[in-house]
């Protein structure tokens, strides 16, 4: 076996640092390349979905109010199940009772 000298080792250590540096490179460019590509059929597929999606209100049903309540909620796009969860956890961070709120209409908004 050669002895290696202080210049040598120096060297081959700088390209052994390089080495791995582009190889953390190469995994960056191709973690943003695939990141794009499937944000691109994210939005392909998202784009007939919302198209599908009109602003609808839901049917109104005449029931008769709760003491408190403050008339008819309009919901555009979330199922009543969701629209109640979103209302208690406004009550709950507002600290007031949820029949001292007055909740016109609740739309989803699509990112």
């Amino acid at each position: 076996m050669e002895n290696i000298t202080l210049g040598q080792g120096g060297i081959l250590a700088l390209l052994g640092y390089a080495m791995v540096f582009v190889g953390l490179i190469l995994l960056m460019v191709l973690t943003i390349i695939l990141g794009k590509f499937f944000m691109a059929i994210a939005k392909k597929d998202a784009a007939p979905a919302s198209a599908k999606q009109e602003e609808t209100p839901a049917p109104v049903v005449d029931a008769p109010t709760a003491p408190g309540a403050a008339g008819q909620l309009k919901l555009y796009n979330v199922e009543p199940k969701t629209a109640a969860m979103v209302m208690a956890i406004v009550a709950d961070k507002m600290g007031k009772p949820i029949n001292e709120l007055r909740f016109l209409s609740i739309k989803e908004v699509a990112e």
